[in-house]
Parts: C-alpha cells; sequence; structure tokens
C-alpha cells in the first residue's frame, strides 16, 4: 500500500476578520483573532464590554449564568452578558447600563427607593446594574407589570443584599413614572 503524504499548506497570510459591535449607539469595528488585542474568538460579550471598550458598569459575578450581575440588553431583550460571545452580537444592537440616560424612570426609582416596610432597592450595589438592565427589559415589552410579572422577569438575578423587596417596589414605581410620562402606552 502506497503511504499517504499529508498536504502541505502554504502559510497564506490570513483574511482579518472584523466584529461590527453596536453598543449604545457606538459602532465599533473590532478586529478578531486569537493575535490580536481586541476580540479573542473565545470572549464573551461581558469581557470584551469590560476589558476592550472600558464599560465597566456591567458587572461579572459568577461568569456562569446563574447571578445576572451581567445583564444587557440585546436587541431591547436581557442577556446575561457572560454566556454570549462577542462575536455573537455581530449586526446587533446593545445597551449596557450607561446607554441609559440618567433620567431614565428604573434609573431614578433604584435611587429614590427606600420605602418603610419594603427597605431600599440597593445595597452593596453590585448586582443593581444587571437588575436595572433586566428591569428596563421588562418595561419595554410589558409596562405596567403586576408584582408576580416583575417577580418572574427578575428571578434570574440574585442580590446578595437580600434587597428583592425595594427591587419590586422600584420596578413597579418606575412603570408609575413611565405611565405618568406617557412612555409605554
Amino acid at each position: 500500500m502506497p503511504v499517504k503524504k499529508e498536504r502541505e499548506f502554504a502559510k497564506e497570510p490570513r483574511e482579518r476578520r472584523y466584529l461590527s459591535l453596536t453598543v449604545n449607539g457606538q459602532i465599533h469595528e473590532l478586529e478578531v483573532g486569537t493575535e490580536t488585542d481586541q476580540v479573542d474568538p473565545a470572549h464573551t460579550l461581558a469581557h470584551t464590554l469590560r476589558e476592550t471598550l472600558g464599560l465597566t458598569g456591567t458587572k461579572v459575578s459568577c461568569d456562569h449564568g446563574a447571578c445576572g450581575c451581567c445583564t444587557v440588553l440585546m436587541d431591547g431583550k436581557a442577556v446575561f452578558s457572560c454566556m454570549v460571545l462577542a462575536v455573537e452580537t455581530h449586526g446587533h444592537q446593545i445597551v449596557t447600563i450607561e446607554g441609559l440616560p440618567e433620567d431614565d424612570p428604573v434609573i431614578e426609582a433604584f435611587a429614590q427607593q427606600s420605602e418603610p416596610g419594603y427597605g431600599t432597592a440597593l445595597q452593596c450595589g453590585y448586582c443593581t446594574p444587571g437588575f436595572v438592565m433586566a428591569s428596563r427589559a421588562l418595561l419595554n415589552d410589558n409596562p405596567k407589570p403586576t408584582l408576580a410579572e416583575v417577580k418572574e422577569a427578575l428571578s434570574g438575578n440574585i442580590c446578595r443584599c437580600g434587597c428583592y423587596a425595594g427591587i419590586a417596589q422600584a420596578v413597579l414605581h418606575a412603570s408609575e413614572k413611565m405611565v405618568a410620562r406617557g412612555v409605554g402606552r
């Protein structure tokens, strides 16, 4: 039997690949490859947002999709950015906590929430960006949620300080603010 020779491949330069990442309305053209400083094909969206783009408002806690700290919006829907590869986001719209306006009703409601009997919507604040973004996604789809719908929508997020009652109240207050401003009717 004749011995098969392995094919010899010429070492041709690889074509450069780019990721067009739209974050908070700004387009970022990032080079993809293992030899680049920008985006390794194995980088998560969370890593790329924080380490490449410097958007550190997105927090990473578990890095396994179990806590919700890294929640961002992708095309208006809440996603755990630690569970999405950056290269999967090509052509999608990403919004981080930095992309929300300061007068966003959700941000205002979280900052103002400290009702007796419900407590605060934030204590250490580490989980807050993820809760805010998950709440924003809920209110984008359902501007007048019930308490049960709020609890269901936020069930993928964990607050280690135990501020759940205050967080739920903040979302309901954000809903009221939106309705009063004529948003989401």
